[in-house]
């Protein structure tokens, strides 16, 4: 008996009937854990996707289109309120056929392309500021260079009163000046836009003047 008693005690000991309530109980545990895990996951990526759709991954997407390059370029064109805005130039300016009704654009020749531009018909009324406030436009004054460029001469006395001298920074930026501003009325009469004959170069032009 007392050999046979330990044996059926083992074998009752090598069942595992209490341990399979403990998985159990682990079980749930693990399953709640990964539910939680779950949920916890889905929220991140919810709210990612959410982060992401409201964002745009850095505000990078949609790219602007080209229209809207357009746009903002027009918008920076008038952003500078010293200036005369593009709409405002193009909105006082003739058209080709009001200029023909014009005696002053008879025969009318641009010249040959270069820095100076010279303005006709001026009202008397014109002031520096007010060329300054057209031809501006054309000049980057935070370059030191295009701001020596830019100079303003405006006859107010004698045979050349209404009439005046404007250097711009090059032939190009002078040449969309001519083409933007010809034809603008100011104080009720048309500008006449040329380029300058006696324009180049502009030092020499400064000292004919000095000298006289």
């Amino acid at each position: 008996d007392v050999f046979e008693q330990p044996q059926h005690v083992g074998h009752k000991k090598i069942e595992f009937h209490i341990s399979t309530d403990i998985p159990a109980v682990l079980q749930m545990n693990s399953e709640k854990e990964e539910k939680n895990g779950k949920r916890s996951f889905f929220k991140y990526l919810s709210a990612t996707t959410e982060e992401i759709n409201n964002t745009g991954f850095g505000r990078i997407f949609p790219a602007p289109s080209s229209n809207d390059k357009m746009e903002t370029e027009e918008e920076d064109d008038e952003i500078p309120s010293e200036f005369i805005s593009r709409k405002d130039l193009e909105k006082n300016r003739l058209s080709r056929e009001e200029m023909e009704k014009f005696s002053v654009f008879k025969n009318y020749e641009p010249g040959d392309p270069n820095c100076r531009i010279y303005v006709k018909n001026l009202a008397k009324q014109v002031q520096e500021k007010d060329l300054k406030f057209i031809f501006g436009r054309y000049v980057d004054f935070q370059s030191e260079v295009e701001r020596n460029m830019f100079d303003i001469r405006l006859m107010k006395e004698g045979r050349m009163k209404g009439q005046a001298f404007i250097g711009l920074p090059n032939e190009k930026t002078a040449a969309k000046a001519l083409k933007e501003a010809n034809g603008y009325v100011l104080f009720e009469k048309p500008m006449v836009v040329q380029f300058a004959r006696s324009a180049r170069p502009k030092q020499d032009a400064n000292e004919g003047k000095r000298k006289k």
